[in-house]
């Protein structure tokens, strides 16, 4: 395979499809302009310019060129130059070049030091751009930034990039015009950072280090949209949007208008509760409307479960991303399961079949690999839409995950509305990390947070505030008189039904099936998937079958829709229905029980169970009852023992008066906060560190580092601190099940074709995101073990063996014939 440019210019790509050569100096001036325009959000446009332009410096090197002319068949192997690449991706530092360029041209500028803070940011992002930000100080006290900005030549190659250069002018020549007001723009910046921060070191650390990452994400972004224009050219259409907010805020308000009349030519048919609790719906959806022309900053949206969050925040976020001339309007969801129910409910209000893009944007899941690979930067998810609905896991991953994947999407959240739906399942470990984070992005990033809840934490009134908390005015509630309001929206009572010795199994299943049989419909929420499906099987029996459900995390996003679909008809139907689910159902989910018999948890998980009860007010009162069972194995599950210990508490405390009441949540949270507030921080142990730590600090001071008397600005372990996160925290797995459509799409993805087709692949993998399944490290050792789980083209995506997926529970790590009874 050759072409006739084979041994002239310098290469960064050969497109599969074509052989078609992008030249270094093209691919670095694309990259430049992008990140440029995307830096420009936090009005730091020449640092975003400086390190595109100098990021692949290093394919400059004839190393690098001989291995891509290798790679990609400009050399056979024949040839006097030829290497044998296969294997051998990212092993030919070309990273390094650029950092070292634009250190040495910075780091001595400035008599305040601005050179040297300057010049280590925007080295560390153009020398972290393969393997994520590097650590500046190692756990053990190694300077590894100095390290790799002293790196010998022979690996590194600068020198010879340097002449090689010269080939491309225009290159060095546009740096060296950027060094003075890259740093002048940033050092703008950190003395804004300085002044606002003075209170707290720890704070102060923490934000140049975020902001650092900020920067990473414009770089790692413009690096991946440059790579994949170039690979399939006709995708460029698709970025950029013009968003016209009139356009979305004038179908809303139609769709509005049209559901009260709809509920106005019912009147006389529904019941004066259900006509009460539209009212104070319209309410609520008109204060966040009148809000909306408000500054931007962090808000909160106080309001019981069914008080109609999804499209009062939508009104609020449509209008005032008008007002201030905002890009993107980000949901934050808890559970995948809620993810498709809010985003059918945005489209149905705001997409019309003739869009020519859609609005809307689902990311379920990361379909995608650990590693870098050339597909993956072809494919990477990156929220390019008007409208993005997402995790918080997703989230979480995005601000503080190691590697290259998450981070590229922290951009996207500049001048954009950010609502986070039920604020409240915030991991307790991440509370300062968020809040910092959270902070810094409403400050300097043109964002906007709304924190919707019925049951808000008290997240600017933590232990220790120094670490970070959130700024949240009093003013700032949306909605006024929330005690009012709760009395007002009251339709469900909470019953302590707890014993000393707890219930047995089979009285759990007794209470459901009486309830079930009495009210017609009941739905049990507890605390494992393991109690989920011995209820389901203990009762199954009992009932007719076509009444009786189970949902968990171990089945799919699309399983679980058609589950939630099949039981609000028959609810509308007035059939029967008894549900045993996990936690997943009762954070945000449309739908309406008679009965609910919730396992002993956290209040604020009682009470958003309580909103799955007598939802749309239709039974004059209605009740939820809480029960602990005699045997349940939640030893690792710390947020749920806890907030048993102090939801119990406040039972004793507080009986008699209304259990959802905002001043008794605040009492729990108060007692539930001062419990876990050693572990906001996200402690991580010796085996991540080397010592006792925390990602507070590896992101932020470092203090308890060795090397903290290192002459640098910047002492944060961004490695470790992102590899610890994955580690210890999220799932770190997605699988693709064959349930559904999922069959199809596994197929598709893995036919083998000649040339890599990434556009076709891109789209699969954002359709295959409701047929996959997160799994945590251990579950997905098991299904390594077992030959579950098999790799799709090489490209770090896996499906799951049919043998594997059950209709009824979903993902299991045995042969479904061969799942057992004991796992209490």
């Amino acid at each position: 395979m050759h072409t006739n440019q084979s041994n002239t210019g310098y290469i960064a790509h050969v497109r599969a499809s074509d052989n078609t050569i992008q030249s270094v100096a093209t691919h670095l001036h694309e990259v430049a302009s992008i990140a440029r325009q995307l830096a420009g959000k936090i009005n730091i446009p020449e640092a975003g310019e400086m390190i595109g332009l100098l990021h692949d410096f290093g394919k400059y090197s004839q190393a690098f060129q001989d291995y891509i002319k290798s790679g990609t068949g400009l050399y056979d192997a024949d040839h006097i130059d030829y290497v044998d690449a296969k294997g051998k991706k990212g092993k030919i530092d070309h990273s390094t070049a650029g950092a070292q360029w634009l250190w040495q041209a910075m780091s001595n500028i400035g008599r305040s030091g601005e050179g040297k803070l300057c010049g280590q940011m925007l080295a560390l992002c153009i020398a972290s751009h393969h393997s994520g930000l590097i650590d500046c100080l190692k756990p053990d006290g190694t300077n590894e930034f100095e390290r790799r900005m002293t790196k010998n030549d022979d690996f590194t190659h600068l020198d010879e990039c340097r002449q090689n250069a010269d080939a491309d002018p225009e290159v060095l020549e546009k740096a060296r015009q950027l060094v003075k007001p890259a740093i002048s723009t940033l050092w703008r910046q950190r003395q804004a950072i300085m002044l606002a921060t003075r209170e707290s070191e720890t704070i102060r650390q923490f934000y140049f280090g975020f902001w650092t990452r900020f920067l990473f994400s414009c770089l790692i972004d413009a690096d991946r949209i440059s790579s994949a224009d170039f690979e399939n050219p006709h995708l460029a259409e698709y970025r950029n949007q013009t968003v016209s907010w009139d356009v979305a805020i004038t179908r809303l308000e139609i769709f509005l208008t049209e559901q009260q009349s709809e509920i106005e030519r019912k009147r006389e048919q529904l019941a004066e509760n259900t006509l009460q609790l539209n009212e104070r719906r319209r309410f609520i959806s008109d204060t966040c409307l009148n809000r909306a022309a408000h500054p931007q900053g962090i808000y909160s949206l106080t309001v019981p479960t069914g008080g109609g969050k999804t499209y009062a925040s939508l009104r609020f976020a449509l209008h005032h991303a008008k007002k201030h001339g905002l890009e993107r309007i980000v949901y934050v969801i808890p559970y995948t399961s809620i993810i498709e129910q809010n985003a059918e409910a945005i489209r149905k209000a705001i997409e019309h079949a003739d869009d020519k893009w859609p609005w809307v944007m689902e990311h379920h899941s990361n379909l995608e690999p650990e590693q870098q690979t050339w597909h993956s930067k072809l494919v990477a998810e990156n929220w390019d839409a008007p409208i993005v609905l997402t995790t918080m896991v997703q989230f979480l991953e995005t601000c503080f995950s190691g590697g290259t994947r998450g981070v590229r999407r922290l951009h996207q959240l500049a001048n954009s509305v950010v609502i986070f739906d039920e604020i409240q399942t915030l991991p307790i470990n991440c509370t300062h990390l968020f809040c910092n984070a959270l902070n810094f992005l409403t400050a300097y990033t043109k964002t906007t947070a709304v924190l919707c809840t019925a049951t808000q934490p008290l997240l600017d009134q933590l232990k220790s505030p120094e670490k970070g908390q959130l700024t949240i005015p009093k003013e700032n509630e949306l909605v006024e008189d929330i005690v009012e309001l709760f009395k007002q929206l009251k339709r469900v009572d909470i019953v302590d039904k707890t014993k000393p010795n707890g219930w047995k199994l089979e009285e759990i299943a007794g209470l459901a099936i009486s309830e079930f049989q009495d009210k017609s419909s009941c739905l049990v929420i507890v605390n494992t998937k393991a109690w989920a499906e011995v209820l389901y099987r203990n009762c199954v029996d009992s009932v007719n079958k076509d009444s009786v459900f189970h949902l968990s995390t171990h089945q799919c996003s699309a399983h679980r829709t058609t589950i939630f679909n099949t039981i609000k008809a028959r609810l509308k139907a007035k059939k029967p229905v008894l549900c045993f689910s996990t936690q997943l159902i009762e954070a945000g989910v449309d739908i309406d029980f008679a009965s609910v018999i919730r396992f002993l948890a956290g209040l604020d998980s009682i009470a958003q169970a309580a909103g799955r009860c007598n939802r749309n007010a239709v039974l004059d009162t209605a009740t939820v009852h809480v029960v602990n069972p005699e045997k349940e194995t939640i030893d690792q599950l710390t947020d749920i023992k806890v907030g048993k210990e102090k939801t119990g508490r406040v039972f004793r405390e507080c009986a008699g008066l209304d259990l959802l009441a905002p001043d008794v949540m605040k009492l729990y949270f108060k007692y539930f906060f001062y419990e876990r507030a050693d572990q906001m921080c996200y402690p991580v142990s010796d085996k991540i560190a080397e010592r006792d730590d925390s990602l507070l600090n590896l992101l932020s001071e470092n203090k308890k580092n060795n090397g903290k008397n290192a002459k640098l600005d910047l002492k944060q372990s961004f490695m470790t601190a992102g590899e610890a996160f994955k580690a210890i925290d999220a799932p770190t797995h997605s699988v693709i099940v064959p349930y559904g459509h999922g069959n199809c799409l596994i197929t598709e993805l893995c036919g083998v074709s000649e040339k890599f087709d990434a556009a076709g692949f891109h789209k699969r993998l954002r359709e295959a995101q409701k047929y996959s399944v997160n799994v945590f490290p251990n579950v997905w050792k098991k299904l390594l073990e077992q030959g579950a789980v098999h790799e799709i083209q090489q490209a770090g995506v896996y499906y799951l063996d049919e043998r594997y997926y059950s209709p009824e529970f979903g993902l299991s790590t045995e042969p479904v014939a061969k799942y057992g009874l004991d796992y209490l």
